[in-house]
């Protein structure tokens, strides 16, 4: 039978232990947690433009008989649907533009959640998550945005510089 002093001793090496694998956690980097989270995005709205590409009549009739966006003609809602799917992942992959890509998608998922499938808020909300992260940190220090800054406190100095990747 243990004392209550062996109790407490074992309770303070798991805590100890706890202690130093969230310390692990914490000391990852988060340019290699931004990774994942641009190439997860890019692949979601990736994948639903080259959907939209493969039948674009197809596309077309989603846009004009099922999805009920207010105020844009439906031929219209879809080319900017498209354009925005295509571009915004390749600046992803690249962490190039990544904030203003992040809030570019993340006013689709809005406008997808509110207009086109909101019983999907489950998977929308988890896009905002990711986004909002992109949104908030940048690309990470692994990408074209953190080039370009360091060009610029390069050329310029660090006080003249815009906010970093």
């Amino acid at each position: 039978m243990k004392t209550a002093k062996q109790s407490t001793d074992a309770q303070w090496a798991d805590r100890c232990r706890m202690s130093r694998v969230g310390s692990w956690f914490e000391r990852v980097p988060y340019a290699l947690l931004a990774i994942p989270l641009r190439v997860a995005l890019a692949t979601v709205f990736w994948s639903s433009a080259m959907v939209k590409l493969a039948n674009w009549d197809a596309a077309l009739d989603l846009f004009h008989n099922e999805y009920n966006l207010p105020l844009l003609p439906p031929e219209l809602a879809a080319y900017i649907a498209v354009s925005i799917e295509l571009s915004t992942p390749v600046l992803l992959i690249l962490g190039l533009a990544t904030r203003p890509a992040a809030l570019v998608l993340l006013g689709m998922t809005a406008v997808i959640e509110n207009f086109v499938y909101p019983q999907a808020w489950p998977t929308h909300i988890q896009w905002a998550a990711m986004l909002l992260v992109l949104l908030c940190r940048g690309s990470g220090k692994w990408s074209m945005d953190h080039l370009i800054y360091r060009k610029w406190v390069d050329a310029h100095g660090a006080s003249d510089a815009p906010p970093a990747a």
